[in-house]
């Protein structure tokens, strides 16, 4: 593994053990250079409450490549969405060790405005 991806990964685990100490929903996130990932955990982190991609047939409807910044805010806005359907609206979120940056960042503003609180 490289030097680079074993430092995000290290990162993440430090987030989701100060996630799991406050028993609350997360939201987890993964990137890859095509799409991008959301899914709502329950506290226990056994069961996906709710979860949204950039591979989901209305989203790929709706844009024309699934790794770019348009992309990312219609997954934030879906994850919001079916996490409220669900009946979740308050969330820790777990970028797993990704910049808040980019794409990270305009998902994150989408399920905001979608109605998630984080």
């Amino acid at each position: 593994m490289s030097e680079k991806k074993t430092s995000r990964i290290r990162r993440g685990v430090r987030t989701r053990s100060r996630i799991s100490r406050d028993r609350v929903n997360r939201m987890s996130i993964f990137r890859t250079p095509r799409h991008i990932y959301a899914q709502i955990i329950d506290p226990s982190g056994g069961r996906v409450l709710a979860s949204a991609s950039s591979l989901e047939a209305e989203v790929r409807a709706d844009l024309k490549h699934g790794s770019n910044i348009a992309a990312a805010a219609v997954v934030g806005k879906r994850i919001a969405e079916k996490a409220i359907a669900a009946g979740v609206d308050n969330v820790a979120f777990d970028r797993s060790g990704f910049r808040y940056h980019g794409r990270v960042k305009a998902l994150a503003e989408a399920a905001r405005e979608g109605g998630l609180k984080f």
